[in-house]
């Protein structure tokens, strides 16, 4: 688990992606559909068994489009771990963890994280 925590997130819906700065100077930058994507919630992964904190590899391949459910009505902290998103079809019941957002963000060598 990182001990980077952010210091800056950007819910841009003009571009459309979530901007992360962090402690350690990176940053990172996910698409909105990607992260929707790649909710982590039990609904979204189909049960708490299919849950993880690695985003499912196949959401990097999945093609990114314009839609009423990948668009960003709120983004609001989740203690000092993690953010959830309410997603313009009602939808806001995943927890994304900081480690979670910096693997989403492309970082596909997730044993450096």
């Amino acid at each position: 688990m990182s001990n980077h925590g952010p210091t800056g997130i950007t819910a841009d819906r003009n571009k459309k992606t979530l901007s992360i700065s962090w402690e350690d100077s990176t940053s990172t930058e996910i698409p909105f559909a990607r992260l929707r994507a790649a909710c982590p919630c039990a609904q979204c992964r189909g049960g708490h068994e299919n849950m993880s904190d690695t985003p499912d590899p196949l959401v990097f391949q999945i093609p990114l489009r314009d839609a009423r459910e990948n668009e960003v009505t709120d983004v609001q902290l989740v203690g000092n771990y993690g953010l959830t998103v309410a997603w313009g079809d009602g939808h806001k019941f995943g927890i994304y963890t900081w480690d979670y957002l910096r693997k989403l963000g492309g970082d596909q060598d997730f044993s450096r994280l």
